[in-house]
């Protein structure tokens, strides 16, 4: 594919475009073209202007056919050049193409000589009309085929003669077929009535049906490419982008069942069929539902089901909310699907974990597989299921009637597509609405895939076709300049681009302002600034130093843990790391389940939330369970296999108490080696608690009385309390109550106001003894 290129001469990129052309029949940079005609409308460059519009139109036709965006471009290079004869045999070439249809009106209704008057006279009343209104449209599109400048000795110019030949033929013919209809009908009226009319008028029929037939061979080819009808479905699936393994497994099945028809055929016997029925596994936006969709029409093209119909179906339509109606749902909807196809998206959903009473799912799912292998329906429909892989498998397993209905060949897993594979996607779904995207613009879209690319919820080819609406609509929903056409046709980087944040709070700063933890602020500072390096390296093309960013927080309660992986996860999505940054705050209970197989379940569940961002175990220690037969060894080998498997797109941060974090780390090997990066949070001092006090207090414009000050600091200096900024917080609240009990127990209304600003010793007194019992 030639590129053009911003240093590279116009007239020479217009060689590799013609070359380009020659070779493939149309320019596949089509955003460069229309931003090159962009450049050149507003230049004194006419001449160039003329050759890139012709380019342009060349390539548009032969890519998408004939339409008035070509029209418009070949007129307008033929206004820039009139000398510009490429665009001018192109402009006639194509001119012919829409002439097929001059002959759709000239249908004459059957006359017969054994009709009375009246019928006879109605008759060539229509002929009259039909014939006037053909002449009258006839004369203009010969006049149109008549009109093209055609360079002598061409295939244009003899194809025009053509026409015009076969068109000047059919209006002779149809003028003496009107002056015969018109003696005709004299006669008809008159006292005397003789056949000879009659005659003439049936040898000009014939003549008409003779050029009729003439003029539709000239447009055979043209016509038999818009009304070829559907493509083979097989076709169809080899066409889509990516899949490869999927197309060589649906080809494979459809040579068997293709093999299968011809030894039936021989009169062979087979005793077992091949199962028609199907597992599609994959994300959302893997083609799940359009291969359902193929399949069909496989079935239907090799006979194997009478009808290429889908029925699709959910959950919603198919389980009741009462005895008795799951069963006639299930039973109506395979009666609607007899003969074709069955489709249940998301069909794990039938089954929901842990439902019972009145959950009719299960009811749905033997009511199907009774209806499968009964006599009535048996064999008579396929039914296709689909869903996410691992829900399907677990689904799956958890219902061996279902299961058996299903063999292993019949499981078709549709992967993620690569991200070139999305580009492709996007750029086929801007071409199908008419839109080209330039080269910085197909940048930021990657950009803005790979962003959106963090978890299996990720929507593939969906989410692709999302975001190139949404370009289409910021598009459109600025104000554009009417007579620049590329506003309507090309999708530029500012298109893509998201909208900036509103918080410009940064995190550093934020990290920055916290009450002490002087280590921890230089620790993580430290450490963000070398993950920024190893970005600018690989941006660079530098190899990048592996960077280890799991970590292990210690310190008591308190002391600033949460907050800091906040700041953490916010850094990280910062400098590129992380795609969300979010964080998932979690402990034991988030992750350790009731019996066997649900702690895995729910740890990755757990994960999933976090994917992109940071997942932060508060306590994490307490994964270590005492008891026999606890889970909690079950969540820690599964949040080794998941760091492993989510590599850069998952931080997890473990918190708690020094010495049981380190029996927590000693306990699994992998999860040792995960965890390179140590954070310890000291208790915070008293004069530091002071300052989180203050602090605090003015966040909701409270101020501190000059007696509550030293009061504060002695007793903080005093009291046992590990140095927990929490204390501080929960002292603040208890004095604010303290203080309205005060206050408002006086009736004192008029001073209330000034009064209301200031916590005295005494409401602090009052909150410290009440913090100290609890």
């Amino acid at each position: 594919m030639q590129q053009y290129k911003k240093d590279l001469p116009l007239d020479e990129q217009l060689k590799l475009w013609e070359q380009e052309l020659e070779e493939n029949g149309y320019i596949r940079d089509e955003a460069t073209l229309i931003t090159v005609i962009r450049n050149l409308t507003n230049s004194n460059q006419s001449l160039f202007l003329s050759r890139v519009l012709a380019y342009a139109a060349q390539s548009r036709s032969n890519r998408n056919g004939y339409d008035s965006l070509v029209l418009e471009w070949l007129k307008k290079a033929i206004e820039a050049n009139p000398a510009n004869t490429t665009a001018k045999n192109l402009l006639a070439s194509n001119q012919w193409k829409n002439k097929g249809h001059i002959f759709d009106q000239l249908v004459y209704p059957r006359i017969r000589e054994t009709d009375n008057r009246a019928l006879k006279k109605k008759t060539a009343e229509q002929y009259i009309n039909i014939s006037q209104q053909f002449l009258s449209a006839a004369e203009d599109e010969l006049a149109d085929l008549k009109s093209p400048l055609l360079e002598p000795g061409t295939s244009v110019e003899e194809k025009f003669n053509k026409l015009i030949d076969l068109l000047e033929k059919a209006i002779d013919e149809t003028a003496a077929l009107l002056k015969a209809t018109e003696l005709y009908e004299e006669s008809v009226t008159g006292v005397f009535h003789t056949a000879v009319h009659y005659e003439e008028i049936k040898v000009r029929l014939k003549n008409l049906d003779e050029v009729k037939l003439l003029w539709e061979a000239e447009f055979a080819e043209q016509l038999q490419g818009t009304s070829q009808g559907d493509i083979d479905p097989l076709t169809e699936l080899n066409k889509l982008i990516g899949l490869k393994s999927v197309k060589e497994r649906v080809n494979d099945f459809y040579r068997f069942l293709k093999y299968q028809q011809k030894r039936k055929e021989l009169g062979l016997n087979t005793k077992d069929d091949q199962s028609l029925n199907m597992v599609l596994t994959g994300n959302p936006g893997t083609g799940k539902t359009s291969l359902a969709r193929l399949l069909a029409k496989i079935y239907h093209q090799l006979g194997v089901l009478p009808r290429e119909d889908i029925i699709e179906a959910d959950r919603s339509q198919l389980v009741g909310a009462y005895v008795g109606q799951t069963e006639e749902n299930v039973r109506k909807v395979v009666e609607q699907a007899l003969g074709g196809v069955l489709f249940i998206d998301e069909a794990y959903s039938l089954k929901r974990e842990g439902q019972t009473g009145n959950d009719y799912g299960q009811t749905a799912i033997d009511t199907l597989v009774s209806l499968m292998t009964s006599a009535e329906y048996g064999g008579k429909f396929a039914v296709i299921l689909a869903g996410y892989p691992e829900e399907m498998r677990q689904f799956l397993d958890a219902n061996p009637g279902l299961r058996s209905r299903f063999p292993q060949p019949n499981l078709i897993h549709l992967p993620d597509y690569s991200n070139d594979e999305l580009m492709q996607i996007a750029e086929q779904a801007a071409r199908d609405n008419d839109f080209a995207i330039t080269e910085e613009a197909k940048v930021e879209l990657k950009d803005r895939i790979e962003k959106e690319r963090v978890d299996d919820t990720f929507g593939n080819a969906r989410t692709v076709r999302n975001l190139i609406l949404e370009a289409i609509f910021k598009k459109g929903a600025r104000p554009v300049d009417e007579s620049d056409f590329s506003a309507y046709t090309l999708l530029e980087k500012e298109d893509f681009e998201s909208a900036p944040a509103t918080n410009t709070d940064k995190p550093l700063d934020r990290l920055e302002a916290l009450v002490g933890l002087d280590n921890v602020k230089s620790d993580v500072t430290t450490l963000i600034s070398f993950v920024r390096m190893q970005q600018l390296r690989k941006e660079k093309g530098l190899p990048g130093v592996p960077v280890q960013l799991h970590s292990v927080f210690t310190g008591n309660p308190g002391t600033g843990k949460t907050t800091v992986a906040k700041i953490y996860a916010e850094l990280l999505k910062e400098c590129g790391m992380l795609k969300r940054g979010h964080l998932i705050v979690s402990s034991r209970a988030d992750f350790v389940a009731g019996y066997v197989g649900q702690t895995a379940i729910k740890t990755k569940k757990k994960i999933r939330e976090a994917l992109g961002g940071v997942l932060f175990i508060d306590e994490a220690y307490s994964l270590l369970g005492q008891a026999s037969g606890d889970f909690g060894k079950e969540v820690i080998d599964t949040l080794v296999d998941e760091m492993t498997r989510h590599n850069e797109n998952l931080v997890v941060i473990l918190a708690g108490y020094p010495a049981e974090m380190e029996l927590l780390l000693e306990s699994n090997p992998g999860l040792r080696s995960r965890f390179k990066k140590f954070f310890h949070f000291p208790d915070y001092t008293a004069e530091e608690l002071l300052v989180i006090i203050k602090n605090y207090s003015e966040k909701y414009q409270y101020i501190l009385a000059e007696n509550a000050v030293p009061f504060l600091s002695a007793e903080l200096s005093e009291t046992e309390i590990n140095g927990n900024g929490r204390f501080a917080t929960n002292l603040v609240d208890e004095a604010i109550q303290a203080q309205a009990f005060r206050l408002m127990g006086t009736g004192n209304g008029e001073s209330l106001d000034e009064n209301a600003l200031y916590l005295e010793k005494s409401d602090f007194e009052a909150a410290l003894n009440k913090v100290k019992g609890e």
